[in-house]
């Protein structure tokens, strides 16, 4: 399983920014590349790190009030390729396309948005995360290669495992913060249904 080499880009683009920095200054001091979205991207500037953004590394601006940022074919090309695979490293070549090694990103907070007693259906459906969960789904799909953190609570885990192999992330760390990331995707899902059979009483 373990086809994972040595960690050298990483995208982060989060809603909830605890630890954030931190991790991002372990990654920055292994030589990882930062490649962000935002407000994180901000974040990351604020604090001091070189950090790339989404636009500048695809080559194409993030457009429609955000919800465009990440649906590009360098960031999944980037993810999606089969290391191991010639043919899939002979076409990221030629589109000039680079790998990708760990995601780093949290969803739009939709159940919060929800759970205020005030708000707004049009507020709700703009909490819906579209790129965010399209990103972590193809890096666990791929989950030989890439490793996609969705919990703060891995932050410092997956950082130690980094530093005591030199910038790798073991197969069997990776395989489980996929299984976490298609369990996030999957109540993530379902409180958008439930939202939407609420607010709409069940119509046909």
């Amino acid at each position: 399983m373990s086809q994972a080499k040595r960690t050298k880009r990483a995208l982060l683009s989060v809603s909830d920014k605890s630890g954030l920095v931190e991790f991002a200054k372990g990654l920055a001091g292994l030589g990882v590349e930062l490649i962000s979205t935002g407000g994180t991207a901000k974040a990351l500037k604020d604090a001091g790190l070189q950090v790339k953004d989404i636009g500048d590394y695809t080559g194409f601006p993030e457009m429609l009030d955000g919800r465009v940022k990440t649906l590009h074919p360098k960031v999944h090309g980037g993810l999606l390729a089969k290391r191991n695979d010639p043919g899939h490293m002979k076409e990221l070549e030629e589109h000039g396309i680079g790998l990708i090694d760990i995601v780093v990103v949290n969803l739009y907070p939709f159940e919060r948005t929800v759970s205020k007693p005030d708000v707004k259906f049009e507020d709700a459906i703009e909490n819906i995360d579209i790129g965010g969960p399209t990103m972590i789904r193809a890096a666990s799909k791929n989950f030989e290669s890439v490793t996609v953190i969705v919990d703060p609570a891995d932050y410092a885990p997956v950082l130690e495992e980094l530093k005591a192999t030199g910038g790798e992330v073991s197969g069997n760390t990776r395989l489980n913060l996929a299984k976490k990331v298609f369990q996030h995707t999957s109540r993530y899902d379902a409180l958008i249904a439930d939202y939407l059979e609420k607010v709409t009483g069940g119509q046909k």
